[in-house]
C-alpha cells in the first residue's frame, strides 16, 4: 500500500515539474532547471530513505532528524550533539544554514551504508551527502577509542557532509563534484583542523586537468583528485580572498557553469586561472 502511494506521489511531482518547466519557457521565469532537478532528487531521496529506514529508531533535534538502529543506542546522543555543533560551526563560517531540518541516517556497518547507494560492498566511507540527506557510518565501526566525543567531532564526517549540503543549497544544485569536495575540505580544515593526507611527491605530469576532474572525478586517484580540489579552492582564497568562493557559488546559483562562475568572481580568464592554479599546486 505504501509503495503504491509512493509511486503515485512521485508521478504527481513529475507532472508538476513538467508544468513548471513549461511555465519557465513561456514566461521566461528566473527559475533554473537545475533547481527543479534538485527538488526532484531531494524528494525521491527522501522517499527512499523513508521507505528503507521504516524500522529504524528516530531522534529529533532542533535542526536534524536522526535515523539509527539499535546498534547506535549508546552513540545517538553524541551524534546529535555533534550534528548541532556542526550546524552552528558551518552556518557561522559560511554565513548560511540549511533550508529545512536535515535527515541523518546512521548505518551500522560499511556494507549497509554501501548498499544504500548501490556501491560495491567493499566501498569504504565514513559519510556521504546526497540530495538533502546525510548518511554516516556507525561510530562503533571506526572510532579508535569508544565513546570519544572529541574524536568523533574532529575526525568524523558531519562537518564535511554538512558543508556539502550548504553548497547544494547555495548553488541551487548547480555545482561540479570537484568543487563541492574542494569547498568541503577547505571549510572542514578551518573548523576542525582535519585534512586528508597529502599525496607524496606529486609532479606536474600527475596533476589532473580540470576537465578530467569534471568528467571522471570518482574514477581518478582519489588521493590526488581530492588534494587538487582542495588546493584549487585554497588558491582562490589565497589569491582573491575567501569572499570569492561564495561569489562563485552566487554565480552558480544564477545558472552559470563553474568555469564562467570562476571567471566572473575572480575577473580572470579561466585558462589563465587554471595555469596559475597549477603553478600554485606545484609549489605546495
Amino acid at each position: 500500500m505504501w509503495e503504491s502511494r509512493s509511486h503515485s506521489s512521485i508521478l504527481i511531482v513529475l507532472l508538476v515539474v513538467l508544468t513548471v518547466i513549461l511555465g519557465c519557457y513561456l514566461f521566461r521565469s528566473d527559475i533554473q532547471l537545475g533547481q527543479i532537478w534538485q527538488k526532484i532528487s531531494r524528494f525521491v531521496a527522501g522517499q527512499e530513505i523513508r521507505f528503507n529506514t521504516a524500522q529504524f529508531q528516530e531522534m529529533q533535534t532542533e535542526h536534524f532528524k536522526i535515523k539509527y538502529t539499535q546498534t547506535d543506542d549508546d552513540y545517538v546522543n553524541i551524534i546529535a550533539e555533534s550534528a548541532e555543533q556542526a550546524y552552528r560551526q558551518v552556518s557561522d563560517k559560511m554565513n548560511a544554514d540549511g533550508q529545512q531540518k536535515t535527515t541523518i541516517v546512521v548505518y551500522p556497518n560499511s556494507r549497509s551504508l554501501a548498499k544504500s547507494f548501490g556501491w560495491d560492498k567493499n566501498e569504504k566511507a565514513l559519510g556521504v551527502y546526497w540530495a538533502g540527506t546525510i548518511r554516516i557510518l556507525s561510530p562503533h565501526e571506526w572510532l579508535n577509542q569508544a565513546y570519544n566525543e572529541e574524536e568523533f567531532k574532529t575526525d568524523g564526517p558531519l562537518v564535511h557532509e554538512y558543508v556539502h549540503l550548504i553548497v547544494d543549497d547555495m548553488t541551487g544544485g548547480n555545482y561540479n563534484r570537484w568543487w563541492t569536495e574542494g569547498v568541503a575540505q577547505y571549510i572542514e580544515k578551518q573548523i576542525t583542523g582535519f585534512e586528508f593526507e597529502d599525496p607524496q611527491d606529486v609532479t606536474a605530469g600527475q596533476l589532473y586537468t580540470f576537465q578530467e576532474l569534471d568528467k571522471n572525478f570518482d574514477e581518478l586517484d582519489q588521493q590526488i583528485s581530492y588534494w587538487e580540489s582542495r588546493k584549487a579552492v585554497e588558491f582562490i582564497a589565497s589569491q582573491y580572498g575567501d569572499e570569492k568562493i561564495y561569489l562563485v557559488m552566487d554565480y552558480l546559483a544564477q545558472g552559470n557553469t563553474l568555469y564562467q562562475a570562476i571567471e566572473k568572481a575572480t575577473g580572470t580568464d579561466f585558462n589563465d586561472f587554471a595555469s596559475q592554479c597549477y603553478q600554485y599546486m606545484e609549489m605546495q
